[in-house]
């Protein structure tokens, strides 16, 4: 582990049944890197994040974040993570301003930051509106800025850009680098789409059948996923 790993998890197994859904996964995760987790639906991505938040209970290896081992209850590192895993959810009879709030004061973050979040995600036209009445889009940047709202020093996003247009991937692909690079947020973000990550991490890890099947650093990303679009095209023509 080097020292300035914010997540490192080692020899991480998760079961369900006869199913192993996490095989004996090695990852770390840099202190101000954009790290992608790349794999098919049902590679063990959402489990894994699940396991570094302790959510569920690992069969066996172990999570460490920001150098403390994640256990059950409620550790002080997890005041400075802020997570969006699966599908967001909000209080649907509360409008976005006041679920927004409601995360607010549970977290401890000034009063401006509400303000502040809204804007950075584009929801102040729908600020006032029923969390239950928004589109897909919108429920996700809802969900985003709830992560969001307490600034935090490590992001987990699971499929941050489900339910976007491209021109909303576009904007939460250039928020998140502005984290990164300006306020030295690290962010640890899922996906199964390679074109879609190629250029905003910094790395990328490549998981399949619950295993580490190979990194990357960004200069491969981006010929990566040239190669794979060039592809697209002539299989187009």
């Amino acid at each position: 582990m080097t020292t300035d790993a914010v997540v490192t998890t080692r020899g991480l197994t998760k079961r369900f049944g006869r199913v192993t859904a996490v095989d004996d996964l090695d990852l770390e995760v840099r202190r101000g890197e954009i790290y992608a987790f790349l794999g098919r639906n049902g590679a063990g991505k959402t489990t894994t994040i699940r396991m570094i938040l302790g959510l569920i209970r690992p069969l066996a290896g172990e999570v460490r974040v920001f150098g403390e081992p994640v256990r059950s209850g409620s550790p002080e590192w997890l005041r400075r993570v802020g997570c969006l895993v699966e599908t967001a959810t909000a209080y649907p009879n509360l409008t976005v301003r006041e679920n927004l709030e409601l995360h607010r004061r549970l977290t401890g973050a000034p009063a401006r930051a509400v303000a502040n979040v809204i804007e950075q995600l584009g929801l102040g036209d729908a600020a006032e509106r029923r969390a239950g009445q928004l589109s897909l889009g919108n429920k996700q940047r809802l969900g985003l800025a709830r992560a969001l709202v307490h600034a935090p020093d490590l992001l987990v996003l699971d499929e941050p850009a489900n339910g976007l247009d491209p021109a909303g991937i576009v904007e939460i692909r250039g928020l998140l680098r502005s984290l990164a690079d300006d306020h030295g947020t690290t962010v640890f973000v899922s996906s199964h789409i390679l074109v879609e990550v190629a250029h905003l991490a910094d790395r990328i890890g490549i998981v399949h059948d619950g295993r580490l099947v190979e990194e990357l650093d960004r200069a491969a990303l981006v010929a990566a996923a040239r190669a794979f679009s060039a592809a697209q095209l002539t299989e187009q023509q």
